[in-house]
């Protein structure tokens, strides 16, 4: 009777026993993983501070951003057509990205309990889906930096060397039980990403219109009498318009004048793989923003309202 007792307890006792050492195994991998969490979040708070302060610049926040080297590559990447996205500047969206990294990786380390338990395995698949969204979105980056824009952007390398490393340290970071399910998933999200990413590069391409290399964008808007007077009346006081070929805001403000009020301002081209390009005046003058407005020896960047140009150049026309 004793023996059938003992024999009836004993597979509960094993279960306990493993389910015992499982949990003990998990206390003690945790602190040794902690470490992990922690080079996380130093590198999305590097990350955070690298896009962060792209976008303050974008955002006539902050002031220009010194390009290692000495090139104009930087603006001419940060400023591209793919530098935006829904009218915000791309690196706003990578800089969110990096502070959901951070959240993720220090907020199980404040909890204590069953809840820092459940926390800690959401939050690494969580790391791991935002890393691996990051990553492969910066690689395709990468890739229209390299082949489409042809320039060289330190900022934009050191956030797709972060991104990737991120990824790397979620999958090392975390005891993963089904790693079938964590390469299903990395996978469908990579493809995920890829599609929609390739899909967007190609929707925000320069126009079919587009006149050879270092040409900019031709304008398509028709002018008006009010358009044409203000052009004609801008370039009489000696104002400059100071662009660079490759800069949608630059097409953006002589979309506003049309076409042919646009082809009477002085507009001086700054990037020096432009036609004709004045990029030795560019860099004398210190323009650090495209389009940028000089208006009675005063430079000023920015899309300006037509309204806001009338009023700084003193035009009185209707």
């Amino acid at each position: 009777m004793a023996t059938a007792r003992i024999l009836a307890v004993l597979p509960h006792a094993v279960t306990s026993t493993r389910l015992a050492d499982r949990l003990n195994s998990r206390r003690r991998s945790e602190p040794g993983r902690r470490w992990v969490r922690i080079v996380i979040a130093v590198l999305a708070t590097i990350g955070a501070l690298d896009t962060g302060s792209i976008t303050l610049k974008r955002w006539g926040l902050l002031g220009p951003l010194l390009c290692p080297g000495g090139s104009g590559d930087c603006d001419k990447v940060l400023n591209s057509v793919w530098g935006s996205l829904f009218g915000q500047p791309l690196s706003l969206f990578g800089c969110l990205a990096y502070l959901a990294v951070l959240l993720l990786a220090l907020v199980p380390l404040v909890f204590r309990g069953e809840s820092r338990s459940t926390l800690n395995e959401r939050s690494w698949w969580g790391l791991f889906l935002v890393s691996t969204g990051m990553a492969v979105f910066s690689l395709l980056l990468m890739g229209l930096m390299v082949f489409r824009i042809q320039a060289f952007c330190p900022f934009c390398v050191l956030s797709a060397i972060l991104s990737v490393s991120l990824l790397v340290l979620s999958l090392i970071g975390n005891d993963w039980a089904d790693r079938g399910q964590l390469i299903f998933r990395g996978v469908l999200l990579a493809l995920l990403v890829t599609v929609l990413g390739l899909g967007w590069s190609t929707a925000v391409s320069r126009p079919a219109g587009s006149v050879g290399k270092g040409m900019p964008t031709p304008v398509t808007a028709p002018s008006t009498p009010a358009t044409l007077a203000l052009a004609e009346h801008l370039t009489k006081v000696g104002a400059k318009m100071y662009s660079a070929y490759w800069c949608p805001h630059c097409h953006e403000q002589k979309e506003l004048f049309g076409k042919q009020a646009s082809d009477k301002l002085t507009v001086i081209e700054c990037a020096p793989d432009g036609y004709n390009s004045q990029a030795a005046l560019c860099a004398t003058k210190k323009i650090d923003g495209f389009p940028s407005w000089e208006i009675d020896g005063k430079l000023d960047s920015g899309v300006k309202p037509l309204a806001k140009l009338a009023e700084l150049s003193g035009f009185k026309g209707g």
